[in-house]
């Protein structure tokens, strides 16, 4: 199989994309992206998108809890997600991890639950796929103790500072980039610290429907952000970094192979 694209990170289950799912998914093909990850934000979304990576070739789905939702977490919920994790379809554990910016569920319960869903994908030996905002201090507090027994981690859509990013970096985390970074009011800082990242910890996500790059031309009619798009982050994060975007795109495919430990 040559060089693809793969967004690791789209939100498909989403109510946006519900009249067009399939359209979407055809789109993205023949934009060139031929792998996608479809994003688990609590166990019903869990549920849902392990069906659409079932039902759509080259999709797989990551299972878990947000921060966001993290008031559900529950013995059940927690025993759902793990006969989950086990389908073959489901490639990481998550999405968790700590958002203190809005705290939606109290910091108390993300902590419970972002501790378990380490806990477990150390266990089975399976990657997390991470979320962090407003929580940095305490989120590398918490998922220190656990690196060691992962075999991977991706701090997806990654806003953080200079500072932030070098310290993930240093403790082993791979960063996903979305196309935040596009965006000339509160890109800039990201765009900037785009060459720390070492090539080999890159990877690239639209998080679509959310997070439209706002320098698209000309704009879609739409402002729904989708996995299509994902090669007009590759060509502005590679011009960027000062890489060809061919190259990049064959080195963040094979990133995202690897973390995922997905073979086709």
């Amino acid at each position: 199989m040559g060089v693809m694209m793969f967004d690791i990170g789209v939100n498909l289950t989403s109510s946006q994309f519900a009249r067009d799912r399939d359209e979407v998914v055809a789109r993205a093909r023949t934009a060139g992206v031929h792998g996608m990850l479809l994003t688990g934000t609590n166990l019903h979304e869990s549920e849902e998108a392990q069906r659409l990576a079932e039902r759509f070739e080259c999709c797989w789905s990551t299972a878990g809890v947000h921060p966001h939702d993290a008031s559900s977490w529950s013995a059940e919920v927690a025993e759902a997600i793990y006969t989950l994790v086990n389908k073959p379809e489901v490639v990481a554990v998550g999405e968790c991890g700590l958002d203190f910016n809005r705290n939606f569920s109290t910091p108390a319960e993300q902590e419970v639950a972002f501790t378990a869903q380490l806990a477990m994908a150390a266990e089975l030996g399976m990657p997390v796929f991470l979320h962090c905002r407003d929580a940095h201090d305490r989120f590398l507090t918490l998922l220190e103790p656990w690196l060691d027994h992962l075999p991977g981690a991706v701090l997806h859509c990654f806003t953080g500072t200079r500072h932030e990013a070098q310290a993930c970096l240093d403790r082993g985390l791979s960063i996903g980039i979305t196309g935040w970074v596009c965006d000339e009011r509160r890109g800039l800082e990201l765009r900037e610290l785009l060459p720390m990242i070492p090539a080999d910890r890159l990877l690239l996500e639209t998080d679509a429907p959310y997070l439209l790059p706002r320098d698209m031309m000309p704009k879609p009619a739409s402002r729904r952000n989708e996995p299509a798009y994902v090669t007009h982050i590759l060509e502005r994060v590679a011009n960027w970094r000062g890489e060809e975007a061919q190259w990049l795109e064959a080195v963040t495919d094979n990133n995202a192979r690897r973390l995922f430990n997905i073979h086709f």
